[in-house]
């Protein structure tokens, strides 16, 4: 077997084991040395390649950068369980429901903050879902269109710092997370209008689908209502401050700013009277497993793409983009995309950023493509694997959270739109890279052939003075 046949024959195995239901971690790695015996077996590549192994495995558990992974888990784990999210839609309901499609509006707008403390989906979705559901569907709204923007409002985590994807993504695209973390915002906020934009058209076109709150509902007013609306959303704007402004401002690594996240929100479980050892140990225990997961989902994909790279797998990747048309930006782009969205049915995201990312990263950067952009689009592409049946967990939380009166049917077919709401945005990234880059730093070039060095022409040449000898003689001379 050669490598122009090895690498498909990698793939193609990989393939088949996701869609048996083997454990990705191990898929990973088992295929991975398995492919390697048989390669130094066939003569593709020495014995002693295998030796770069253990060291990758040690660079992973050495990055102090996965750190920050636990950190920002446990803090999201204890903001499910701290009142915080009821506080936020109890304001925002007041605030807005008084509107058709109100309290659409106000589950969007606690998303977006909630995506931007917890940067967990999990956490999110259950903790709206468990408080709006109810009341979205106790005042008329069609459940296929609460389900649906419950869903989408949890998935919106995926981009909005600080997002647990943009940590990984930034750690195998080889870029700094506060970089990661700017671009990711001129997506959010366009991500946060066109769901505000479809729930305006649709309260326009099916104003009965989602109609305004009752007065009785809505018993706060004027001062009141704002009262209650600022104590909701300062204490979460004063732990967005603590985790992403020291970030952007440079005082603290992405670590240390996880670190501080968690504090803050012990704290603010303190205020809500709902911080107990059990609450804490219950947090802990959800972040050590999603933390293990990660870390041996990781470990898996390096063994499987240190072998895929030594059978010149990148390789067989670039000619498969050059033989279906994708020799430019734009094409391999959208090629990318597709092919994401379509892996978004049977991975979840830490798979696919483990597994896709390093092998298309360095096509990409050989391109041009500036690999922030190239970043953001594949996390803003991947909300969909949470969304889309019949595999997105965001729906699974979904229906483990709603009444039996739910159909199952109606929490998928409410995801579609919602879904290509999320690849239009897709769609604007790739053709307005600026929406990511905008914020960026860009890097200080200068053209060498432009450059002049001028002297001071009223300043006579002077020639250089002698230096003083060490020999006795010579200072007699001088004399």
């Amino acid at each position: 077997m050669s490598n122009e046949l090895m690498a498909p024959f990698m793939f193609a195995a990989l393939v088949v084991f996701l869609m048996i239901g083997l454990p990705v971690a191990f898929s990973l790695a088992a295929l991975g040395l398995v492919s390697g015996l048989i390669a130094i077996e066939l003569g593709l590549f020495p014995a002693q390649f295998m030796a770069n192994l253990p060291y990758r495995i040690f660079g992973i558990l050495s990055n102090e950068l996965l750190l920050s992974i636990p950190f920002f888990t446990l803090m999201g784990a204890i903001l499910e369980r701290s009142g915080l999210a009821e506080d936020l839609l109890n304001g925002f309901a007041k605030l807005f429901g008084g509107v058709p499609g109100g309290l659409a509006y106000a589950v969007i707008v606690v998303g977006v903050i909630l995506g931007a403390i917890t940067g967990t989906v999990a956490a999110s979705v259950i903790a709206i879902g468990v408080i709006a559901l109810p009341i979205m569907l106790r005042n008329g709204y069609n459940p296929r269109l609460a389900t649906g923007v419950v869903a989408a409002s949890g998935t919106i985590t995926q981009v909005i710092p600080p997002s647990l994807v943009l940590i990984v993504l930034a750690d195998q695209l080889g870029k700094s997370v506060g970089d990661m973390y700017l671009g990711a915002i001129g997506p959010s906020i366009a991500q946060v209008l066109i769901f505000i934009g479809f729930i305006l058209m649709m309260s326009i076109i099916r104003p009965q689908s989602m109609p305004p709150l009752p007065k009785e509902e809505r018993v706060s007013k004027g001062w009141t209502l704002w009262k209650d609306v600022l104590l909701a959303i300062v204490p979460s704007l004063a732990l967005i401050f603590v985790v992403l402004g020291t970030i952007f401002m440079g005082l603290a690594t992405p670590t240390e700013a996880g670190a501080m996240g968690v504090v803050g929100a012990m704290i603010l479980a303190m205020v809500h009277g709902r911080f107990n050892r059990t609450m804490l140990w219950d947090g802990m225990v959800s972040t050590m497993n999603i933390t293990v997961m990660v870390i041996f989902i990781l470990i898996g994909a390096t063994v499987f793409t240190l072998v895929f790279q030594g059978v010149d797998g990148g390789k067989w990747i670039e000619h498969f983009f050059t033989a279906v048309g994708a020799d430019d930006p734009v094409t391999f782009l959208i090629v990318v995309n597709l092919l994401i969205f379509g892996l978004a049915f049977f991975l979840d995201f830490f798979e696919i950023a483990f597994i896709v990312i390093p092998l298309l990263a360095p096509i990409a950067k050989e391109m041009g493509i500036d690999l922030i952009w190239f970043g953001i689009l594949i996390c803003v592409n991947m909300q969909t694997s949470f969304m889309h049946p019949p595999f997105g967990f965001a729906l699974f939380y979904l229906r483990g959270i709603t009444p039996p009166t739910i159909r199952s049917s109606d929490i998928y077919l409410g995801a579609i739109p919602w879904v290509l709401l999320q690849l239009l945005l897709v769609g604007i990234l790739i053709f307005y890279p600026e929406i990511v880059t905008g914020l960026l730093d860009k890097p200080v070039t200068a053209d060498i052939q432009s450059i002049e060095i001028k002297l001071d022409e009223s300043e006579a040449v002077q020639a250089p003075k002698p230096v003083p000898s060490d020999d006795p003689a010579d200072y007699f001379k001088r004399r």
